[in-house]
């Protein structure tokens, strides 16, 4: 223990790592307790108190109990700090209360905040802080004041207010909870709904670096804001209107014939853009996410392991990194030994970070995949197990990736299986590769380097 605790002054990462374990147990110690509760409800255990402030904090949305009916309003209130706390990363608010307080920016603090915010060595850190901050609560309150003048023509003042915050946080957050059991499928057909989830979803998903970037250059001739942007800025803005663009056309592709047979074309069209939209680690749904196909369900996997932006609320291995590698095999195949983006150079060792992120990420989504398959349908030959491991693999995707969609299992598993979703989405709101290192003991160094040989591949 004494040489943990002495680490974390050169492992920012572990700070994360305590700490994110801190605001889960502690949700989870508020939420066991009985004023947290519904009255007329079946009483909430302890483990579905800790998968509850689990998910809240990780920004995953996946539930055991339900959130509007479980929980009373003070139960919704802890649930909705865990999310804002998660969401915005609790280093951060921190860090920044450090700082007002009249704390000095040391090395480890600048450490800590050029990964959680992807700040510049020489960025004033007090600023960049405030800053996000700033940007987080005149989002949100966006959100909500849209959201308000919404639900007030359905619901009394008071309710609507607060299902306007609960619902506008949880979607800057990218958390996905809804107070509603059906998530936002009363809403399918809302433009106004729809448009402002989505909106405050992209929003806190492409990433802080991003929208600091855009807002440094605002006051910029159109015509060249592009020119002026980083390099990262343009791979996160580009990969996320492809991403987008490409969800919504196959949803509307392959359930033109199923869930969306029978509505007319502005709604499906604003349906499969939610849908496209959600996949990237928000969770939010407004069709039946069970009664998709199979080609559905799998294209929804492949854009939840993809997820949002670095520095952002989102989770996922990243667009940017999605971006790259898509990039680095296209420059391979044509021969090239350098990628080049953007008349910039990106290092190599940027591309193999990439690559063992991704590695990394499907690793774990397979490991996982095992033992929740283990535990659950070891007992069950394939021919009687009907869509079991589709539904296994969906939820394991989703707790990674810190999305909260799922097919209907997660009220269905066992205790072992949700000790297994619990350590999945904390692991992905950490990142695999960042957790790891955070437990690693000791830093070693590289060993030494003999003579080069490669094997065969391909």
């Amino acid at each position: 223990m004494p040489e943990f605790t002495g680490s974390l002054v050169q492992h920012p990462a572990r700070i994360s790592l305590v700490w994110y374990l801190g605001l889960i147990v502690l949700g989870a110690l508020a939420l066991s307790h009985p004023r947290c509760h519904a009255s007329g409800e079946a009483p909430i255990t302890r483990l579905d108190a800790c998968f509850t402030a689990t998910s809240a904090a990780c920004v995953t949305g996946l539930v055991v109990r339900s959130t509007g009916e479980d929980f009373s309003f003070l139960g919704q209130v802890v649930i909705l700090a865990l999310i804002q706390l998660g969401g915005i990363g609790i280093m951060t608010v921190t860090t920044y209360v450090t700082f007002q307080l009249g704390g000095r920016q040391s090395l480890r603090h600048r450490m800590i905040l050029s990964e959680t915010l992807g700040a510049g060595e020489e960025a004033d850190l007090r600023s960049v802080l405030r800053r996000v901050l700033q940007l987080t609560f005149v989002v949100e309150g966006a959100g909500a004041l849209v959201l308000l003048v919404r639900f007030l023509f359905e619901l009394p003042p008071g309710e609507a207010l607060w299902s306007a915050v609960f619902h506008a946080v949880s979607a800057y957050c990218n958390a996905g909870f809804a107070l509603y059991d059906n998530s936002l499928t009363r809403y399918q057909g809302d433009v106004v709904v729809n448009l402002t989830v989505i909106s405050l979803l992209v929003i806190g998903g492409i990433g802080y670096p991003v929208i600091l970037d855009l807002l440094h250059h605002r006051r910029s001739p159109w015509r060249r804001i592009w020119e002026q942007l980083t390099l990262h800025s343009k791979i996160m803005i580009l990969g996320t209107v492809i991403l987008l663009a490409l969800g919504t056309a196959a949803v509307l592709f392959l359930e033109g014939d199923g869930v969306l047979r029978e509505m007319p074309w502005w709604k499906r069209l604003l349906a499969a853009f939610f849908h496209s939209a959600s996949t990237r680690t928000a969770g939010f749904n407004t069709l039946d996410t069970s009664a998709m196909t199979n080609a559905t369900l799998f294209l929804t996997m492949l854009l939840m392991m993809i997820g949002a932006g670095p520095c952002s609320t989102g989770g996922g291995f990243k667009v940017s990194t999605f971006m790259l590698l898509a990039a680095h095999a296209w420059s391979s195949f044509r021969g090239f030994n350098r990628l080049n983006l953007f008349r910039r150079t990106v290092p190599q060792e940027t591309v193999n970070r990439a690559v063992a992120t991704a590695l990394v990420f499907s690793i774990v989504a397979i490991g996982a995949l095992v033992v929740l398959m283990t535990l659950e349908q070891s007992q069950a030959p394939h021919a009687r197990s009907d869509k079991m491991f589709l539904d296994a693999a969906f939820e394991c995707v989703s707790a990674l990736c810190t999305v909260g969609l799922s097919t209907g299992m997660t009220g269905m598993l066992s205790n072992p299986a949700r000790v297994i979703i619990i350590a999945l989405m904390f692991l992905g709101r950490l990142g695999p590769i960042t957790a790891f290192a955070a437990l690693a003991r000791t830093q070693r160094q590289r060993p030494l380097e003999y003579v080069h040989d490669a094997p065969l591949f391909g």
